[in-house]
């Protein structure tokens, strides 16, 4: 068998498995929904982290921001003001890609630690405007009685039928950042994650694509963001926390940054290792952070590349 071949057949294996996982958990019900569900939604969420980061080459610490903005949004004009969530979910990504391109034409100016710790502040400013405009947020006390995503008398109010729902629209965000990455939108994202001043020799537009990076991955973020309240019917501060931040980064990198299965493979092995390591009680923690740099260490590329430690040459 040929190497690429190799490649070819881990690769589709590696996707076999993750649809099996949620195939399964869509026949075996209960936890496990739950928990692919979040995985699910922290892949879609990642995609757009990707594309900003693994394609763009740029860093972002305020994806987070994104995802609190329309997810506040979904959440507030549903839960209070008995909108319908499918017509809150696209106002909440429409505002969050408005605030996207206010902060991102200044900042996007910036390089290197400049533009990750204004990113950071962004996030760490939208933290606080939902811990403090308690009139909206209620604060740390959060808001409670989210309806689930449907449309009129339709709603997906089966844990099942909302996992189906996700994984389709995951599907679609995963085609969508395929054929960015294919086009030529993708191969000038790919010069200047290289290098900005070769790409501006080439005659492209660094900041024109810089800022339309960034505003894909807030489309991708504040989706995420709002799925996530309808999925869990409630919203706090914490939800869109530094936690929301730390995980999207580990699973960019255990799963493999710049490759489109990447987001997939990371989120559900950051969402199944720590209850594959319950069982270990007292040490879980220890176990959880052990396996993550044996994945590491054999895969430094992340899940996705496992295909080139394959032997090259021959049949």
């Amino acid at each position: 068998m040929r190497h690429t071949d190799s490649h070819s057949l881990i690769r589709y294996a590696l996707i076999g498995l993750a649809l099996a996982l949620f195939g399964y958990a869509f026949v075996a019900g209960g936890y496990l929904i739950t928990v692919l569900g979040f995985a699910a939604i922290y892949a879609i969420f990642v995609t757009g982290l990707n594309f900003f980061m693994g394609y763009a080459g740029q860093v972002s610490f305020g994806q987070n921001a994104f995802a609190a903005l329309s997810g506040y949004t979904s959440a507030v004009l549903t839960s209070t003001y008995g909108w319908q969530p499918i017509a809150a979910l696209p106002l909440g990504v429409g505002g969050a890609v408005l605030v996207a391109l206010l902060v991102g034409y200044p900042a996007l100016r910036l390089r290197g630690h400049y533009l990750a710790m204004a990113t950071l502040a962004l996030g760490m400013i939208v933290y606080e405007i939902a811990v403090e405009w308690q009139s909206i947020t209620q604060g740390y006390m959060g808001i409670s009685g989210i309806p689930p995503l449907g449309i009129g008398a339709w709603v997906l109010d089966d844990p099942r039928h909302q996992l189906l729902f996700l994984v389709v629209v995951l599907c679609v965000a995963l085609l969508a950042a395929y054929r960015l990455k294919e086009s030529r939108f993708g191969m000038a994202l790919t010069a200047i994650a290289g290098s900005e001043d070769a790409a501006k020799a080439l005659g492209i537009d660094v900041s024109h694509y810089k800022l339309a990076a960034f505003l894909i991955a807030a489309v991708y973020a504040a989706v995420a963001g709002s799925l996530l309240v309808h999925f869990v019917g409630f919203v706090s501060p914490e939800v869109f926390g530094l936690h929301m931040v730390i995980a999207g980064f580990m699973m960019l990198y255990v799963g493999g940054i710049g490759s489109i299965a990447g987001p997939v493979f990371g989120a559900l092995i950051i969402s199944l290792l720590p209850e594959t390591f319950r069982a270990f009680k007292d040490y879980q923690d220890l176990a959880y952070g052990a396996a993550l740099i044996v994945i590491l260490i054999f895969a430094p590329k992340g899940a996705a590349s496992l295909a080139r430690l394959l032997p090259k040459g021959g049949k």
